[in-house]
């Protein structure tokens, strides 16, 4: 794997760790698209750092099961401000 690439999937889960992140927000962050960050945190992480790979898929895991009350939420005030 190519230098440049594992220092981006490490950042990205340096970022993910320390803020809790969910997947679009860290691909806004870095400016790379969700298929990259996603593929980058399941894939190739753990080629690099299984211990991070095993924190990273907890939060990851935690963000998928609370997607659906954030849209929940992000539905409610969208029709709050009509």
């Amino acid at each position: 794997m190519k230098e440049y690439i594992e220092e981006r999937v490490m950042l990205i889960a340096d970022y993910v760790l320390d803020s809790g992140a969910t997947v679009r927000q860290a691909a806004k962050k870095f400016g790379t698209s969700k298929s990259t960050v996603h593929k980058d945190l399941t894939e190739r992480l753990s080629m690099i750092s299984p211990s991070t790979a095993k924190e990273v898929a907890k939060i990851l895991k935690r963000n998928k099961e609370e997607r659906h009350i954030r849209g929940g939420n992000a539905t409610r005030l969208k029709y709050k401000s009509c």
